[in-house]
């Protein structure tokens, strides 16, 4: 039965009060019970005991101060990994040493350990509508790779240091986009202009002293909106299909002005060819001329003669006729006429070939000229 139902007797008060005062419990009563039920633990004697003795004993007292100096030095080790490093704050206040890695204590209460991952690549994912320096909107697409570079910086320089590199990010992108062209924002200037961002931002965050250092800045993705993609990349067709023109134009240039150029000199060398050849002709005869004259006026009769026979040979070594002169009887002759034919052919080219040489003319031939004539 709870003390306060009726009929629940007064002695059931739980704050020990007698007789029918009700007040409030008397609070130097209920500490000296706690006392000797703390002293009953330890060994001590109640107020109540013999001899009179009161509080808790030496010994007690001083496992309880050996417990509790125990438990407080528990409380105040800490172990920091090799990637982290460990901000201490003492009643609030920041300390300027870092704890490494490592075993470490610190006073629990008095000292605050915030732990700091100063190796881990964090990333940072941005998004945005752009516009160019001619006035066109593209859809930037980046990442930010960054780490920790402070961790006393990153926790108290500024509130929320994410948020300001998010802030960061977006003022660097927009200054470097706002000062490039859409082609080279969508094309090959997209890794010029990821090294810019990084740079920038850098400066940025160094000024707003969040700790952070940059790793690499990711231009993902640079690209019209989608309102407007599919004329876009009507614009973007048709100018690839206009350099690609261009392109075949140039490489048929390149194909027929070496071909023209080699053309024309092969003509050159050959009237150089030519010229050389008519000289050369026109001072072999004239040269020919110079010796048959000085032969002929040592024996006229026999080199005109000679001269009349040459003539004649090659005149009749270009007729296709064969004139047979057979002296007297019926004398049946075999004549190979194809090769007589033949072998006249190849005589005229090769008279042509070595500068009109003429070959000699045998003796019986020339005496039945001689004899016709």
């Amino acid at each position: 039965m709870a003390w306060n139902e009726p009929g629940g007797g007064k002695d059931n008060d739980p704050w020990g009060n007698r007789g029918g005062d009700q007040g409030p419990p008397d609070l130097d009563e209920a500490f000296k019970k706690l006392q000797a039920q703390l002293s009953g633990l330890f060994g001590g004697r109640g107020g109540g005991g013999k001899g009179g003795g009161k509080g808790l004993s030496s010994g007690g007292l001083g496992l309880l101060i050996l417990f509790i100096g125990i438990a407080y030095v528990g409380l105040g080790i800490y172990q920091i990994d090799v990637q982290e490093r460990g901000v201490i704050f003492r009643f609030g206040k920041v300390l300027d040493e870092v704890a490494f890695e490592g075993l470490h204590w610190n006073a629990p209460i008095i000292d605050r350990v915030e732990k700091v991952n100063v190796t881990q690549i964090r990333n940072h994912s941005h998004r945005t509508l752009m516009l160019t320096e001619d006035e066109n909107i593209i859809d930037v697409s980046l990442t930010v790779q960054y780490v920790v570079g402070d961790a006393v910086a990153f926790l108290t320089q500024v509130k929320n240091p994410e948020q300001s590199l998010s802030h960061a990010t977006e003022s660097a992108l927009r200054h470097v986009i706002g000062s490039s062209l859409m082609d080279d924002a969508i094309t090959d200037g997209r890794a010029a202009i990821g090294l810019e961002v990084q740079t920038r931002l850098q400066a940025y965050l160094t000024n707003y002293g969040t700790g952070i250092s940059i790793s690499k800045v990711n231009v993902d993705e640079t690209g019209p909106p989608n309102q407007v993609k599919s004329a876009f990349n009507d614009v973007q067709n048709a100018k690839e299909d206009e350099q690609r023109v261009i392109n075949q134009a140039n490489a048929l240039a390149e194909q027929i002005i070496p071909e023209a150029r080699g053309e024309a000199q092969q003509q050159i060398e050959r009237a150089n060819a030519y010229r050389e050849r008519v000289i050369a002709q026109a001072e072999g005869e004239a040269d020919r001329f110079t010796k048959l004259l000085v032969e002929y006026q040592l024996a006229k009769r026999v080199t005109r003669d000679r001269l009349y026979i040459d003539a004649l040979e090659e005149v009749m070594s270009n007729s296709s006729k064969i004139m047979i002169d057979v002296e007297g009887g019926n004398n049946l002759l075999y004549l190979p006429l194809d090769k007589l034919v033949t072998q006249g052919a190849a005589a005229a080219l090769g008279r042509d070939d070595s500068n009109n040489t003429r070959r000699p003319v045998n003796d019986g031939a020339a005496s039945r000229q001689r004899d016709k004539r």
